[in-house]
């Protein structure tokens, strides 16, 4: 009687323990209404997350490794945060200047292959997956030409993500 009594409580804590109360999940079960906080001393592990994610995509298709530049990084997070000013994902700085324009200022010598961004909820993990699945922001990240990356973002305090992902030769 006391062993089954210890294997029933024992089954009701395993099982209370596979769904917190109150959590609601989407389609793909995911929990909903959780935002994906960034700290600052999370940024050099997430830019060599994606860097290593990068990686790991470009060597599939057969192409050379990026390396993470920090000029390529500072003009990514320059722009993050403009976008975010701007309430819009687009290309274009406040000051109209274009992706070329903010690499060179940020004296970054080599040639601009592209730049990708987002403004979403999602992990970085999820944006770079996002990214992979249209034609133009792929050949951004899988580019033969692009030798060096630079990632950053800009996170509002409401959890919206502004992405920015930068490739140059």
């Amino acid at each position: 009687m006391v062993r089954s009594a210890l294997c029933l409580l024992s089954a009701i804590f395993m099982l209370s323990a596979c769904a917190a109360p109150g959590i609601q999940f989407d389609g793909d079960n995911r929990p909903l209404n959780t935002a994906y906080r960034i700290k600052a001393s999370d940024t050099a592990k997430i830019q060599f997350r994606v860097l290593d994610a990068v990686n790991a995509l470009r060597s599939s298709a057969g192409v050379t490794p990026l390396e993470l530049d920090s000029q390529l990084n500072a003009a990514a997070a320059t722009h993050s945060r403009d976008m975010a000013l701007q309430n819009r994902p687009w290309h274009f700085g406040s000051d109209g200047s274009s992706p070329l324009e903010r690499v060179k200022r940020v004296g970054y010598p080599g040639i601009l292959i592209g730049e990708n961004i987002s403004e979403t909820y999602e992990n970085e993990s999820e944006t770079l997956a996002a990214w992979m699945k249209r034609s133009d922001t792929r050949n951004v990240v899988l580019s033969p030409r692009a030798k060096k990356l630079g990632f950053s973002w800009f996170q509002e305090p409401n959890g919206k993500i502004w992405w920015t992902m930068v490739t140059g030769s």
